[in-house]
Formats: C-alpha cells, structure tokens, sequence
C-alpha cells in the first residue's frame, strides 16, 4: 500500500518526444483489461457479468492486452521498452493458440462457452483429471500474458526493464497492478476450468473458491520462481512444434469422450 501511495503522487518520468496519450491509453487499458477479464469468472455460481460466450470473454481482454502493453512500449521513444513491447508481441504468438485450444477444449467438455455451465459440468469429476495438460498449458499461458516469473522477458533485466523501463507514478502502478490482476485472473479461471468452481463439502462455496484460488496461485509462483527466465524465440518455437499440437490432441481426446458420454 506504501509503494501504491508513493507511486500515485510521484512525478512521472520523461523522454524525448514521448507520445503521452498513447502511454495513459496503454497504462490505464492494462489495469481495466484485467479487471474485465475477472468479471466473468464466478466466485459462488454467480459472475458479475454473465454471457452465452464468456470463455470469448476472457480471451478478448488477454487478446487486447497485446494492444496495450505494445503502446505501454511504443509511446516512451524509447529503445527499451519498445524492444520489450516487441518481445511480449512475439510471446502472445507463442501462447495465445494454445490458449485457445485449452478454452474451447473445456467448453466442448460442458458443451458451453459459459462458466457456470462448466462449473456445473464438473458436479461428478473435476476436469483436470481428463485433461492435465490443457490445465498446465492454461496456468503456462496465464503467466506468458501477465509477463512473470520465466515469461518476464518483456520486462527483463538485459534490457532496463524493457516496458517498464520508462515507466513511473500512476503509469507503473496501473500497469504493475494490471499484471498482479491478470495472474490472480488466471488461477481463479483455473479454478472455474478445471477444478470444478467453488464446490466442495463442508465449506461453504465461496470458501472453497478462495481456497482453490490460493493453490493455484501458490502452485503458480512457486514453480515459476523456480524456472529460469524463457527466450520469446524459444517460447514462440516450443510453442508452435511441441504445444499446439499436444493441445489439439488433448481437445480431440476430450471431444471422443463427449461424444461417447464421459461427461453428463
């Protein structure tokens, strides 16, 4: 809370010819952006925000991300952060199809693109028990679009900070805020995915949500703490020969056990 206070009044750095509006729009669409994505993740069968589509939802708010962090890179004239808004451009390259195939692979499992509809698909079997791997590749891709732990290289230290490098006051602190968001984002549509929502005995839902939610996180940042840091050209070539086939064949997999009843 000290380093939120003393970033809102502290006076924002200065480039050479900066495109400020462009950089607010950036700053700010980061932060909005991850709470957007949390309003369709529901904590006790509810979501602030209900739709027939809301896996499109989420995905939308993470697609647009790359808009934003890209002007977060562009607007200081800079090399750095232009250099890191370059690299998480080629980073969403490498996550977002595997992304993908993991949310339309849950929705054929509840053969619904709504999140109450795929927590309630999970009343006899959570889904990460058929479908691991699509919960690895989502918690992967979750810290890919939030640039942390071994996907920080947008961010990294070889080049000042890349994105964040000129970034200062409010600017970096709806930024910084928007990441710890997105990551929080991610293991509650873990949660709501794969680990059937906020049900379990004794507790009451919301608790088990919070519960599940911590793990996840928990789970998170300690193995991402533990990893080294993930080249984006390499991330982009595993990615591409090694993920996105893997996760079509998990989608197969889940779409013969839809089709031959496995889930109610």
């Amino acid at each position: 809370m000290r380093s939120a206070l003393r970033a809102l009044i502290e006076q924002r750095r200065t480039t050479v010819a900066p495109d400020r509006l462009l950089g607010r729009i950036g700053a700010g669409a980061v932060l909005v952006l991850a709470l957007l994505s949390v309003a369709v993740i529901p904590l006790a069968g509810r979501s602030l925000v209900s739709t027939s589509a809301d896996l499109v939802w989420f995905n939308a708010a993470e697609a647009l991300l790359w808009a934003a962090v890209w002007l977060v890179g562009w607007a200081p004239n800079a090399v750095h952060p232009l250099v890191g808004g370059y690299r998480f451009l080629a980073q969403g390259l490498a996550y977002e199809l595997p992304l993908m195939f993991t949310l339309i692979t849950t929705a054929v499992a509840a053969r619904s693109l709504r999140t109450t509809d795929i927590v309630a698909a999970q009343a006899d079997l959570w889904f990460i028990v058929s479908m691991p791997l699509a919960f690895a590749v989502f918690l992967a891709s979750g810290a890919a679009f939030a640039f942390w732990g071994p996907f920080a290289a947008p961010a990294g230290s070889d080049i000042a900070g890349g994105v964040l490098a000129e970034l200062s006051g409010p600017d970096r602190l709806f930024v910084e805020a928007g990441r710890a968001v997105f990551l929080g984002a991610t293991a509650a549509m873990a949660t709501t995915l794969f680990l059937g929502g906020h049900t379990g005995p004794v507790l009451p839902g919301p608790a088990w949500f919070l519960l599940k939610t911590a793990a996840v996180v928990v789970l998170v940042v300690v193995t991402g703490r533990r990893l080294p840091l993930v080249r984006p050209d390499r991330f982009v070539e595993v990615a591409w020969m090694v993920l996105v086939p893997l996760t079509l064949l998990q989608a197969l997999v889940v779409a013969v056990l839809a089709v031959n009843g496995f889930y109610p």
